[in-house]
């Protein structure tokens, strides 16, 4: 199981300021050094932490894979085609809200998610759609040929009880047993700690996980490389 940091919440952490540190790409390029497979960042319509200058400035930069949150909006189309990430991972977005509330609903959406991923394929992007473990809606992302979908971990994370939070993770694995099935790739994410990601190790078939506030979080005390490794020795 590959792992990807988001390092949003360090330009959330620099535009507080409204100045230049610290770096998210900076950031970045010690995760890489740390041993991360990716990096992901998400461009709000409200630049609300990264914006375009770190996008263009990561792609130049990192070696590793950039997986560029988004929504389906003709502006941010635009700029993750001339971006050119290797994966453009599609989220719902809503202004208010303070991270990503919950999967994208692709069967209402169906027309609008399809001519974005079109869109995106024609620059040699591969799409992923961030949706909830749901059968039907996992259906609804292969008929209109996303590549990958992430799975919404954030119910299971935020789960009150043990059986509450076994009952997602049911759910989670019938889902991406599906969505193996029909030839998706298929990556998790929302919500995964240090805790709670070990259990993700029995679920052999996520090919990737994408974790951001709980390890920027620890490397607030520990650093950043430290903060780094020890999720991936959690992870491998």
């Amino acid at each position: 199981m590959r792992f990807s940091l988001n390092v949003d919440h360090i330009a959330t952490l620099r535009n507080a300021r409204g100045e230049d540190q610290p770096d998210p790409v900076t950031a970045a390029l010690i995760a890489e050094q740390a041993g991360v497979d990716g990096i992901v960042v998400h461009l709000r319509e409200d630049r609300r932490h990264i914006n375009e200058r770190d996008v263009r400035l990561l792609r130049e930069l990192i070696t590793t894979k950039l997986d560029l949150e988004m929504a389906a909006t003709d502006e941010i189309i635009k700029i993750a085609c001339d971006v050119g990430p290797e994966l453009a991972t599609i989220v719902p977005e809503k202004r208010q809200e303070l991270t990503t509330e919950g999967g994208i609903n692709v069967i209402d959406n169906i027309s609008r998610l399809k001519d974005a991923i079109s869109d995106l394929h024609r620059s040699e992007i591969l799409v992923s759609l961030f949706i909830e473990p749901n059968i039907n809606q996992i259906d609804a992302a292969a008929e209109i040929n996303s590549d990958f979908i992430e799975i919404h971990t954030g119910i299971f994370a935020n789960a009150i009880s043990e059986e509450e939070q076994f009952d997602e993770l049911d759910k989670i694995r019938i889902a991406v047993k599906h969505a193996k099935k029909l030839g998706l790739g298929v990556n998790a994410g929302h919500g995964l700690d240090y805790q709670n990601i070990k259990i993700f190790k029995e679920i052999p078939d996520i090919d990737e996980v994408s974790i951001g506030h709980a390890v920027i979080a620890k490397a607030m005390f520990v650093g950043l490389k430290e903060a780094v490794q020890e999720m991936i020795r959690l992870i491998r």
